[in-house]
């Protein structure tokens, strides 16, 4: 059996084609998300509702003097954010979630995933 060295490197180039296309996309898509800040003082989030879409990345900043979270069951879960700190989750599920502080239920949100 004989080694076509000119098919070889065709189908080599077509491989490297398509790593770089897929990458390019990769990088777009990337490129296109965007960063959405809810603040969280005097026991609420503001906005109260946030619409984004996929891929883009929502941060929770409390400016409160004492911990909360930012829950959504089956979808997100912030764990305890301390005051004067943060925490970022990127928007991968496409729909309506309502949350809310697990310590201070009275406090509610609902992020909006296009």
């Amino acid at each position: 059996m004989r080694f076509d060295v000119r098919a070889g490197a065709v189908a080599a180039g077509l491989v490297v084609c398509a790593w770089a296309l897929a990458e390019s996309r990769g990088a777009s898509a990337a490129a296109g998300a965007r960063t959405h800040e809810i603040v969280i003082q005097a026991l609420q989030y503001r906005p109260e509702t946030l619409k984004v879409r996929r891929g883009d990345v929502v941060v929770w900043i409390n400016k409160d003097p004492f911990p909360h979270t930012a829950t959504a069951p089956k979808v997100f879960d912030s764990g305890s954010i301390v005051a004067d700190g943060s925490w970022r989750f990127t928007a991968t599920r496409a729909g309506v979630h309502p949350y809310i502080c697990t310590l201070h239920p009275n406090m509610k949100g609902t992020l909006q995933v296009e």
